[in-house]
């Protein structure tokens, strides 16, 4: 099985096809997921420290796009969480959390 590792937070093992903002959750990292993992709010952003995990799907490109965030993210290494599905090691580090914002998480997210 492949492993998760985020930053400040550490490691876990997660099981292949898991997407990666459940396995987040699962593991007790607190990352948004405002619009209940459906690639429209942008809240459940990570960014990519390591691992094949860098093309940003089209998906991902119009939810950047209708929030206004600007393509050079992309080069940043950013992606959605909730459009991941853990097949290999990861690197990761949570951009929204509902330590760092106050808010809560949102509600979970369809398997």
């Amino acid at each position: 099985m492949p492993y998760v590792s985020v930053i400040n937070e550490g490691t876990f093992e997660v099981e292949i096809g898991k997407k990666l903002v459940l396995a987040l959750e699962d593991n007790g990292v607190n990352i948004l997921h405002l619009c209940g993992g459906n690639a429209r709010c942008t809240t459940c952003r990570v960014e990519i420290l390591a691992g094949d995990y860098l093309d940003v799907s089209q998906k991902e490109k119009k939810a950047f796009a209708n929030k206004a965030v600007d393509e050079f993210l992309y080069d940043d290494c950013l992606r959605l969480s909730c459009q991941i599905t853990v097949s290999k090691d990861i690197t990761i580090r949570p951009i929204m959390t509902v330590e760092n914002t106050g808010k809560d998480a949102g509600p979970r997210p369809a398997d």
